[in-house]
């Protein structure tokens, strides 16, 4: 059965010095190559997606700035870059399409918000047939307000995961999915 790998959102906001940094994001950008390598090596189609905004109160991912593009250090080659302008990676974008012209119906999934982007596209995935490998430790997230909380970036990765983890997905580390 053919794979894919779909790394979501891991642009330039994210990082260092972006308008939204990302807990841990670094280790997340070295694992996701990880993947990239394991994916080139099985021949699986490879899909990066990212996310452009669209609100005029946006403070991140604005169109025509250095935050919007893909980071320099991902290991982008002829791969299919696929632009979406809401969390959910299938919604009003030819993921879903390119997909089934490949006959794809295992994705593996990486990249970021683990709260956001992630948690909506693999539910989305879920509702569309596809079977999902979550790669945990590749997915980043940040420390959450709640009232007068503060939920820990570590605390929102682990609940969103886990939720996924249930029905959704299977969930495995980078080092479990080099094996899969």
């Amino acid at each position: 059965m053919k794979k894919a790998l779909i790394i979501i959102d891991l642009q330039n906001d994210y990082f260092k010095d972006g308008n939204m940094e990302l807990v841990d994001i670094d280790i997340v950008l070295n694992n996701t190559n990880k993947l990239i390598k394991y994916a080139r090596e099985k021949e699986y189609k490879i899909y990066f997606i990212q996310h452009f905004s669209t609100k005029e109160s946006a403070t991140f991912f604005i169109p025509n700035t250095d935050g919007v593009k893909l980071h320099k250090d991902l290991d982008i080659q002829n791969d299919i870059i696929i632009k979406k302008n809401y969390p959910n990676s299938f919604r009003d974008t030819v993921l879903h399409q390119e997909l089934q012209k490949e006959q794809i119906k295992d994705l593996i999934i990486c990249g970021a918000m683990t709260h956001m982007c992630i948690d909506t596209t693999v539910r989305a995935g879920f509702d569309l047939g596809y079977n999902i490998n979550l790669i945990e430790d590749a997915c980043a997230t940040k420390d959450l307000k709640f009232k007068d909380y503060t939920i820990k970036s570590k605390d929102v990765h682990n609940s969103f995961i886990s939720a996924l983890g249930g029905v959704f997905c299977k969930v495995f580390s980078t080092k479990e999915a080099l094996n899969i």
